[in-house]
């Protein structure tokens, strides 16, 4: 099964952040981006008291997932929804607050080792890119149909690329020709693009164009926006969050939610800080934690991990 192939990312570290809020019988946990199992099957087997409620838009992950946990009978609960409806399924659930939250974001390894999925640009595939597959516009559709800002906009936002322009003006004129349909063809058109300086760094040239257009087909970073805050306010007094992030622009929405929760808000010079200025969230990082080396030696994609976890300390006052 694809399952045994996945290689948790920064298991034990997790799983140590959160264990002081999972201990008591009763705890709830969340797994908003369930994918292959690895972290849930770690929590449900660590914690043996505690429920886990675990999330993906991966039909196909719920699939998988659902065989590996099926062990722990009821104890694990799966749903079919993007990590930013929480608030929707623990409101279903009928749960208020839960003692820990987990976010593994980006791609997940079964998404990657499957070639129809177009993920990868190591390989040939069909332009596809949807975490769900049964929703939304593929990667080929944006290619196809988005205006030449837009897609310099999305390169340079989301992909951080510097080559936004030129890139744009190839796919511009390739698709008059023919339409996008498959990795290898946009794969070929990059680095033709390009300038020999710049292929000569930084590793695969398409890298960074496939990560802009996995964002924009799966609205990732509004995703991230909207779900880190929400998930911080279902938290119980004493509940943890951990949040892994695997490129600059997610972390940095990770950071702004854990450095505001964590702040005194009293305007200056307040002899006594009232309660509803003081600080919500304890953070449990210093900056973000990278993976080890000899965790990176085993599996080559924690390399750009970045892990963050907060403690929520007090509930908000009305």
């Amino acid at each position: 099964m694809t399952a045994t192939r996945h290689v948790p990312v920064m298991l034990d570290r997790c799983l140590h952040l959160l264990a002081p809020a999972l201990a008591e019988p009763g705890a709830v946990v969340v797994d908003c981006t369930l994918g292959l199992g690895g972290h849930s099957e770690a929590l449900l087997r660590t914690f043996p008291a505690a429920r886990l409620v675990a999330l993906d838009r991966d039909k196909e992950a719920l699939r998988l997932s659902g065989e590996r946990l099926a062990p722990y009978g009821d104890r694990a609960t799966l749903v079919h929804a993007v990590y930013d409806e929480l608030p929707d399924v623990l409101d279903r659930l009928g749960i208020p607050r839960v003692q820990g939250v987990l976010f593994d974001l980006g791609v997940s390894s079964m998404q990657l080792d499957e070639a129809e999925r177009g993920f990868a640009y190591a390989q040939d595939a069909p332009l596809d890119m949807r975490m769900d597959q049964s929703a939304g516009m593929s990667a080929a559709e944006v290619l196809n149909t988005y205006a030449p800002g837009e897609l310099v906009r999305i390169l340079r936002a989301y992909g951080e690329e510097k080559q936004a322009k030129r890139i744009v003006s190839a796919i511009i004129r390739e698709r008059a020709v023919e339409p996008f349909t498959n990795s290898a063809r946009l794969v070929e058109l990059i680095r033709d693009a390009l300038p020999q300086a710049v292929k000569r760094t930084g590793g695969n040239p398409a890298k960074r164009t496939f990560q802009a257009l996995r964002i924009e087909v799966n609205g990732e970073l509004s995703s991230v926006e909207a779900a880190i805050p929400a998930a911080v306010e279902a938290l119980a007094v004493g509940g943890r969050i951990a949040v892994l992030a695997y490129h600059s622009l997610e972390d940095r929405l990770v950071k702004q939610v854990f450095a505001a929760g964590s702040a005194n808000t009293a305007p200056p010079g307040l002899p006594v800080v009232p309660e509803q200025y003081q600080p919500r969230l304890r953070l449990l990082t210093r900056g973000a934690e990278l993976p080890t080396e000899a965790e990176v030696a085993e599996n080559r994609r924690a390399a750009p991990a970045r892990l963050r976890g907060a403690e929520r300390i007090r509930e908000d006052v009305r």
